[in-house]
């Protein structure tokens, strides 16, 4: 392969990016990934355009990219791209993936399956999250293969499946790390990307669902007396947990090195009760919620903590307010009020990125040449895998050039004056990382 010393970083080819993104927005209906709505994926369709494009650049046709497409289900496909160094460091791009949350066009000011440009606005179902950077990465992918840079870092792309709604395991990065496929990207920084606003995320929160129902005695509104309200016990033992949790689980010192921009919480979200007449106390409710914890807090830690708030709470169940004397949570037949807790959905674990790493140096410096100052930030929201990808080895930092505001949301876009930028910050990266490369002596095993 003939190799050329080109300089980097490079900008990205508008055309080209204008004309993949099309195409992947195009097929956005049937991308959408939510199981219980019968929605299932064919990530195969973005599978086809991307590769459609790499084709002539692969090594089947004299190219220097290696491309691997990867199903462990029907039509639902992962796509490796390896642009090979000289030595075995490597510089990866991970998370961009190929499924979307739904979207109802009647809810759109534009067909969100479609790609509508007004400016530098460029509207549609994924152009945030994620297709807008399917499409970033394999440009520059392309660049690359047209410019051939000789590199001593490695640059390698991973495209996933199956990362909106992880109902189904075993069809994206989960089983590719799995598998072992992604085993050499420990050779250098994982940038997973697949966040917003340009700047690095630096930390993220885990996610713990929680549900407590409380079982008391229904009767009639007019003899309160000979009732025990279960509305009224869940609502209290919530308060009482809640208090219990922000005392025991305060802002962490390290939260302020890391920019959170929120400590941890826990909070109720959704209330239910069996139906009922209104002149009815129910004799059961639920109140379900979340907890978001910073990653300096351990999830189990948390989980004993509540576990042992609740008990606590049913041993001395008629020291809990119940907001009127004439409420009682225990009754002189012997009945009882008792709140029981259950955990709900999948867990995601938080991160806090390494702030030591050559990969976070890179990404700083980068941001802060194109942008004019690097302002990393964390959040209490959820990442999936980061987490898991780091305890496995991974020195993951986390980027993204959408918009936050409008993930997952009505009118979703993303500008191409971010998408650019975000273009020249990863190949100022790359540059950085190729630097460091050239100082190791370890030749490829490709």
């Amino acid at each position: 392969m003939e190799q050329q010393q080109t300089p980097l970083p490079v900008s990205m080819n508008e055309e080209r990016f204008i004309s993949l993104l099309t195409k992947l927005i195009g097929e956005a209906q049937h991308l959408q990934n939510n199981p219980p709505q019968g929605l299932h994926p064919e990530e195969d369709r973005v599978g086809d355009h991307v590769l459609a494009l790499l084709e002539p650049y692969t090594e089947a046709k004299g190219g220097p990219l290696r491309v691997q497409r990867i199903n462990y289900k029907p039509k639902r496909n992962n796509l490796i791209i390896e642009y090979p160094g000289t030595t075995d460091r490597v510089v990866s791009f991970v998370g961009s993936h190929m499924d979307v949350v739904p979207a109802n066009p009647g809810e759109w000011k534009h067909d969100p399956f479609k790609l509508t440009i007004e400016g530098d606005y460029l509207y549609g179902r994924g152009t945030t999250d994620c297709l807008g950077h399917v499409a970033l990465i394999t440009d520059l992918l392309i660049t690359l293969a047209e410019q051939k840079p000789a590199l001593a870092v490695g640059v390698v792309a991973v495209f996933i499946a199956n990362e909106e709604n992880s109902e189904i395991p075993g069809i994206g990065v989960d089983e590719l790390v799995k598998q072992g496929l992604l085993a050499k990207l420990k050779n250098g920084p994982l940038y997973w990307v697949d966040s917003a606003d340009k700047q690095p995320c630096i930390g993220t929160g885990a996610a713990i669902g929680w549900e407590l129902t409380a079982s008391g005695k229904n009767g009639h509104s007019g003899l309160p007396q000979n009732a025990i309200n279960s509305m009224i016990l869940a609502y209290e033992a919530t308060v009482e947990v809640m208090r219990r949790f922000h005392e025991e689980f305060p802002a962490h010192p390290l939260e302020k090195k890391y920019n959170y921009n929120c400590h941890s919480t826990m909070k109720p979200t959704q209330w239910s009760h069996p139906p009922g007449a209104g002149n009815i106390i129910p004799g059961k409710a639920s109140i379900s919620g979340d907890i978001r914890l910073t990653p300096f807090y351990k999830v189990t830690d948390v989980q004993a903590a509540i576990q042992r708030y609740v008990a606590d709470i049913n041993a001395n169940i008629t020291s809990l307010p119940t907001r009127g004397s004439v409420y009682k949570n225990e009754l002189a037949d012997g009945s009882r009020g008792r709140v029981e807790l259950n955990w709900v959905d999948e867990i995601y674990l938080g991160i806090a990125c390494d702030l030591e790493s050559p990969g976070y140096k890179a990404i700083f410096d980068a941001t802060s040449e194109v942008l004019g100052a690097c302002k990393p930030e964390s959040l209490t929201g959820s990442l999936p895998c980061v987490a898991e990808l780091q305890e496995a080895g991974f020195d993951v930092q986390i980027v993204g050039y959408g918009v936050e505001e409008v993930y997952h949301g009505l009118n979703e876009y993303c500008k191409l004056s971010d998408m650019k930028q975000g273009t020249q910050i990863l190949s100022k990266i790359i540059v950085a990382l190729d630097r460091l490369a050239r100082h190791t002596t370890t030749p490829s095993h490709h």
